[in-house]
């Protein structure tokens, strides 16, 4: 049976649910957080240690500015709300991107790791203002400044991901199959599941489903 140590997910269809539902996409975006406590919730279930969510990537910022709005709004306020929550489940915060929000959304960032910073159970690394393009095109820049060999083991000390191991599973909802620049390097080896559901509609039994069918996946890593 597979060890599974990391989940990475595409959180896609937020938008066209809201639309479909209740005719706003910003009413999906606030549904898709539910979906975000079911699968933290069922994560720590299965002995997961890291789960890594794709919130906001650098190419979000060609959306309407509303909607940006609402969307930094929304995670404001969801931290705000369930960080003493996290916290008491012994939940580690973790934030891989570019942190050039707002004042006052980069301080709650930075007071939500630093709370959490010493916590177990599972970590889980929101990709805020994230492309993987971007990561590993400043690896590269960072070991050109050090004067470094380039080779795998000195690119991976600069990536934002430097302490996480590569995601096992990749799952990706909303019926999109494409990668969206996010953790291209980390994803070399991953099983990747596209789901057909919306994230609002995605649930544990959809979760466990994907957790099962990876166990009995012969993984080889390029050998036989």
């Amino acid at each position: 049976m597979n060890p599974l140590n990391h989940v990475a997910i595409i959180m896609d269809g937020n938008g066209r649910w809201g639309l479909k539902k209740k005719n706003s996409r910003n009413a999906g975006h606030r549904a898709g957080l539910h979906s975000v406590e079911k699968i933290i919730k069922e994560t720590i279930k299965q002995n997961i240690q890291y789960l890594t969510l794709f919130t906001f990537s650098t190419e979000n910022w060609k959306r309407p500015k509303k909607e940006i709005t609402y969307l930094l709004n929304l995670l404001e306020n969801f931290l705000v709300d369930k960080i003493e929550d996290l916290h008491e489940q012994n939940i580690k915060l973790n934030i891989i991107g570019v942190k050039n929000f707002s004042k006052k959304l980069n301080s709650i960032l930075n007071i939500s790791e630093k709370k959490t910073s010493k916590n177990t159970k599972l970590q889980i690394n929101l990709a805020l203002n994230y492309g993987s393009k971007f990561e590993l095109l400043n690896a590269f820049k960072n070991l050109n400044k050090n004067n470094e060999k380039i080779s795998e083991k000195n690119l991976k000390k600069y990536l934002q991901t430097k302490n996480i191991p590569d995601p096992e599973i990749l799952i990706r909802t909303g019926n999109t199959k494409r990668l969206s620049n996010f953790l291209l390097w980390q994803i070399a080896y991953t099983e990747i599941f596209f789901e057909k559901k919306l994230w609002p509609d995605f649930n544990e039994n959809d979760y466990i489903k994907i957790i099962k069918s990876f166990k009995k996946i012969k993984r080889n890593f390029g050998s036989i």
